[in-house]
């Protein structure tokens, strides 16, 4: 294949980095890509721990709202998160320099923001925009308040976001937010521009449907794991674990309390903003954790394939949760939350069990169940597991997805 006839990939994220699972599913789908030969663009904002890439000249300055910046600084910054002149303006200046076949957007609220997508749209360029969360519907991504389901924001009243000061507790932040979605919906930067929408779970597809957006501007595009890293054949070990951030959302907390209830060791791989009160926590019950820390992707498969189960203890609405898939790679049963997109992949004592979200009681007994089965039990679960990981979320089975889908957006003109 020559250069002239060669694939394009314009792959656009905020972060250029392993940040988090929106990232790392970025970054793998760039690799995916590369391997059979499409040349991969990326465009992302400027930060220190990006990786290296011959495109960084065309980035735009880096915004963190956690960062002690000047008045002025600020007052730029929250221009940009509405509608960024500067990515547009160096987007455009990429597009002329490496004109793509196909666009395919992550995540880029609040950063690049969606002036990138009018941009695309203007130049003709079929653009997909993966959904990791619900931000098309609800300001806060999550369609919760104060841990309960909240759809106060449906049917466009958005300035529910400020009233009840959505976002980190916070009138100003929660009033930006407020206007940049009102902002969005305006100028229609999603709804006229984006030409199709990937989302991972079905319960986001069918929620975001339920507030109004049309069911045939989406597809459903499944995440994915790479099964070959992982060996499922380990013995398996005695203790739980959790892999992911350290996030009261994510129901770490219930998780430790459970685990003292159940008598049962925990080993938590990961860090977060609750680390120091989940720390205080499980020193106050007397329950056995283990903090890992930040575990490396090289070092992830070891600690899931020593585990007893895997458990997935959200307590907010996730997507599709790729340590779910990773704990199935590894030969190990996951012990779910039943919530939002978890029920999707946790199929009931063939590869493990779903328990109310935040009723610690029921995941304590989840969790004694699970330590009293016998060991050859919990193989089949996560040789169960494995089977349905190789059959429907591999690597290749993830990039045909999104190869049909580009040639339906291309009208079938991929070389």
């Amino acid at each position: 294949m020559t250069a002239a006839t060669q694939n394009r990939l314009l792959s656009i994220n905020n972060y250029f980095y392993a940040r988090g699972g929106a990232e790392v599913l970025f970054l793998e789908q760039n690799r995916l890509f590369e391997a059979v030969g499409w040349d991969v663009v990326p465009f992302a904002m400027k930060h220190p721990n990006n990786l290296p890439t011959a495109y960084d000249e065309y980035f735009p300055d880096e915004i963190e709202f956690g960062n002690d910046y000047g008045l002025g600084r600020k007052i730029l910054s929250a221009q940009r998160v509405i509608y960024s002149r500067q990515s547009r303006a160096k987007l455009g200046r990429l597009i002329d320099a490496k004109p793509p076949t196909v666009a395919h957007a992550h995540n880029l609220y609040h950063h690049l923001s969606p002036s990138v997508l009018s941009l695309l749209n203007e130049r003709g360029i079929p653009t997909v925009l993966t959904v990791h969360d619900l931000k098309l519907g609800c300001p806060a991504y999550t369609m919760m308040r104060d841990g309960r389901p909240c759809d106060s924001c449906k049917g466009g009243r958005l300035y529910n976001v400020a009233v009840h000061r959505c976002i980190k507790g916070s009138l100003p932040l929660s009033g930006l937010i407020m206007v940049e979605s009102y902002v969005h919906r305006w100028l229609g930067l999603y709804a006229d521009t984006v030409t199709r929408f990937a989302v991972p779970s079905r319960f986001v597809l069918e929620t975001l449907v339920e507030w109004g957006w049309p069911r045939d501007r989406f597809v459903h595009v499944p995440n994915f794991v790479d099964e070959k890293r992982f060996s499922p054949d380990d013995p398996i070990g005695s203790r739980f674990v959790y892999c992911g951030r350290l996030d009261n959302l994510k129901g770490v907390e219930s998780l430790v309390r459970a685990a003292a209830l159940a008598r049962q060791p925990l080993t938590l791989a990961g860090r977060g903003p609750d680390e120091a009160r989940l720390r205080a926590v499980a020193d106050a019950v007397g329950a056995d954790v283990r903090f890992l820390g930040h575990v490396d992707k090289a070092d992830l498969p070891a600690v899931l394939q020593g585990a007893r189960a895997v458990v997935a203890p959200s307590e907010c609405n996730e997507n599709a949760p790729l340590a779910v898939l990773e704990a199935y790679a590894a030969g190990r049963p996951v012990i779910g939350a039943a919530i939002a997109g978890i029920p999707e992949l946790v199929r009931e004592d063939e590869t493990g069990a779903l328990f109310p979200s935040g009723d610690v009681e029921a995941l304590a007994e989840a969790l004694g169940r699970f330590a009293a089965l016998p060991d050859a039990r919990l193989a089949a679960m996560g040789a169960a597991g494995r089977a349905w990981v190789e059959r429907d979320f591999t690597a290749a089975t993830y990039r045909g997805r999104l190869l049909d889908l580009y040639r339906t957006l291309t009208g079938g003109r991929l070389q």
